[in-house]
C-alpha cells in the first residue's frame, strides 16, 4: 500500500495539478480519491499540519450519528472493528487509512485565502508567496470552519469562564461546577449529557427554539436509514408522517421546557437544522439532571440574563452556538454564495460563470453528511473528468 504524500509549504508540489482540493477533511479526501479513480491528478491543500484537523479537535465522547456501513467514503469501507457508531479517534484513524489507501498527495500547513480566475482556470495564492493554478478547484473547507459565539451584550464582562464548544474536550475541568450550555443542536445536547455524567454540579441547557428529537436507533433501525428513505419524498409528506414517528420514540417533554416543535421536521432540515439524535438527553431531562432554561439574552452584573427575564450565575458557559462556513474571503467575490454564505451549488453542479469550481461538505442532510459527501465526490469526479477532457491541449 502506498503512503500519501504529505509535505510542508516548502516542499515541491506539482505546479499545475489537474485539480486542487482545498481541505483534507472527509469531504476533501473523498473528492480527491474519486478524482484519482477517474485518472485525474489532484493535490489536496490543508491549512493545518495534519489531515482531519476538525475531527481531531472534537470532544472526546463524540461518535458518528450515522452507521459505520452508511458512512464509508468511496473506495474503502470503515473497519468493522470500529463498531456501529464510529468514535472520534476511529474516524481520524479511518481518514488516515483512507489517504494512505488511495495514495493521496496532501500538502499540509498551506493556507489559501482566495480563489481567483487565472489563465489556466483558477489561481490560488498560497502560503509562501506561491500561486498554484488548476482548471479544477474543489472547495471542501468544511461545514464547521469558524466557531461562532453570538455577540451577547456584556459578554466580555462575564467573570466566569465562557468558551465555544469547539474548545470543549471532556467534563473533567467542569467537575463540581455549575455549567450553562447554550444551544440544543446535537453538540450542545451531547455536551450537556457528558457534563452530567462527568460530575458537573449543575447543568442547564439554554434553548431558543425547541428541536425535533429522534432516537438514534429504534429496535436496531437507525434514524439515518429513515432519512435516506424519505430524502426524495415531498417535504410536506415527510412533515405529516414525522410527528407520529417522534411520538413513538420520544416522550413529550413539554413539562420540562421542551415542547414538540410546531413546524415540520423536514422544513427545519431544509433550513439547515438537523434533528437532535438522542444519546441520553431525554433521560437526563426527565430525571432533572439537565435543566432546560430560556435562551441567553445578555450578560449583566456577573450574571446571565435569559429571554424570560430570569437571571442565573453559572461558573462556566459553553456556547454550542454553531459555526460559520467562512467562505466569503475565499470565494465571496465570485458571486457563488447565497445570502447566508452557503454555496449556491454542490456536487457535480458548477456555479454559473465559474466552470471547474466545485463545493462539497457544506450541507447537513438528514441522510448523513459522510454519505452525502461520498455521493458528491463521485459526481464531482465525473464532472471534472469530463471538463478536463473538453479543454484544449
Amino acid at each position: 500500500m502506498s503512503a500519501p504524500t504529505t509535505s510542508s509549504p516548502a516542499a515541491g508540489q506539482p505546479a499545475s495539478p489537474d485539480a486542487i482540493v482545498i481541505g483534507a477533511g472527509p469531504g476533501g479526501l473523498a473528492a480527491a480519491a474519486a478524482l484519482r479513480q477517474r485518472g485525474v491528478r489532484p493535490l489536496v491543500l490543508e491549512r493545518s499540519e495534519r489531515l482531519g484537523a476538525s475531527w481531531r479537535g472534537h470532544y472526546d465522547r463524540l461518535h458518528l450519528h450515522t452507521t459505520r456501513r452508511l458512512s464509508a467514503l468511496p473506495g474503502l469501507a470503515i473497519p468493522r472493528a470500529y463498531g456501529r457508531w464510529v468514535g472520534r479517534d476511529d474516524v481520524v484513524r479511518y481518514l488516515e487509512q483512507y489517504a494512505e489507501h488511495h495514495a493521496l498527495d496532501i500538502a499540509t500547513g498551506i493556507t489559501v485565502d482566495r480563489v481567483g480566475r487565472g489563465a489556466k482556470g483558477w489561481d490560488l495564492p498560497a502560503t509562501g508567496g506561491r500561486v498554484l493554478s488548476s482548471p479544477v478547484v474543489v472547495v471542501a473547507t468544511g461545514h464547521n470552519h469558524t466557531p461562532h459565539v453570538p455577540d451577547w451584550p456584556g459578554r466580555d464582562s462575564f467573570p466566569g469562564e465562557l468558551a465555544h464548544a469547539s474548545r470543549y474536550r471532556n467534563a473533567g475541568p467542569y467537575a463540581g461546577r455549575d455549567v450553562l450550555v447554550v444551544g440544543i443542536g446535537n453538540t450542545g445536547a451531547e455536551i450537556a449529557v457528558d457534563l452530567v455524567e462527568g460530575g458537573a454540579a449543575r447543568v442547564r441547557l439554554a434553548v431558543r427554539t425547541p428541536p425535533h428529537i429522534l432516537r438514534r436507533s429504534t429496535a436496531g433501525w437507525p434514524s439515518q436509514a429513515s432519512g435516506i428513505l424519505v430524502r426524495r419524498l415531498p417535504p410536506r409528506l415527510v412533515d405529516k408522517v414525522a410527528p407520529h414517528v417522534e411520538r413513538l420514540g420520544v416522550p413529550d417533554l413539554s413539562r420540562y421546557g421542551l415542547p414538540r416543535p410546531a413546524d415540520g421536521l423536514y422544513a427545519r432540515v431544509l433550513d439547515g437544522a438537523i434533528p437532535v439524535q438522542d444519546v441520553g438527553l431525554v433521560d437526563a431531562v426527565r430525571a432533572g439532571r439537565v435543566e432546560i432554561v430560556a435562551a441567553v439574552e445578555r450578560f449583566e452584573d456577573g450574571e446571565v440574563v435569559l429571554a424570560d427575564g430570569s437571571r442565573i450565575a453559572p461558573d462556566a458557559v459553553v456556547a454550542a452556538t454553531g459555526y460559520r462556513r467562512g467562505l466569503e474571503p475565499l470565494v465571496g467575490h465570485l458571486g457563488v454564495l447565497d445570502g447566508r454564505g452557503r454555496p449556491v451549488v454542490h456536487g457535480a453542479r458548477q456555479p454559473e460563470g465559474a466552470p471547474g469550481l466545485f463545493f462539497t461538505g457544506f450541507t447537513n442532510p438528514i441522510s448523513g453528511m459522510f454519505r452525502e459527501m461520498a455521493i458528491d465526490a463521485r459526481k464531482i469526479a465525473r464532472a471534472a473528468a469530463r471538463l478536463l477532457v473538453s479543454l484544449p491541449g
